[in-house]
């Protein structure tokens, strides 16, 4: 499952302004590749609307069937907003309606366990 955690504006290639839906995975938690201590994290992913912004807003909260899955992509430059600090990726995080039996399994006994 995925959940609706907020809403923002964007503007086209035409110059049409749209919103994008702003979508958080379940909880899940990762090991520090430099201190080795585990930490809690959510993957977040955007996808474009067609909601006004009432719209986009009473959506905050939803829950939605699939999953945020990590995708391989052509390298690029980001610069982490908290640090100034560029570096280079080459993945971004997708929402996919269809999750996969593992996952659906994994949502289910997380909801047993947390729920």
């Amino acid at each position: 499952m995925v959940t609706i955690s907020n809403y923002k504006s964007a503007t086209n290639a035409e110059g049409q302004a749209f919103f994008l839906l702003i979508l958080m995975g379940g909880v899940e938690s990762i090991q520090s590749k430099e201190t080795g201590r585990f930490y809690l994290t959510a993957k977040k992913a955007t996808i474009s609307s067609t909601f006004d912004e009432v719209t986009c807003q009473s959506l905050i909260g939803t829950k939605m069937p699939g999953s945020i899955q990590k995708v391989e992509v052509e390298a690029y430059d980001y610069v982490i907003p908290s640090t100034g600090e560029e570096i280079q990726l080459s993945h971004r995080y997708e929402y996919n309606p269809s999750p996969s039996m593992e996952e659906t399994v994994l949502e289910r006994t997380n909801d047993l366990v947390l729920g």
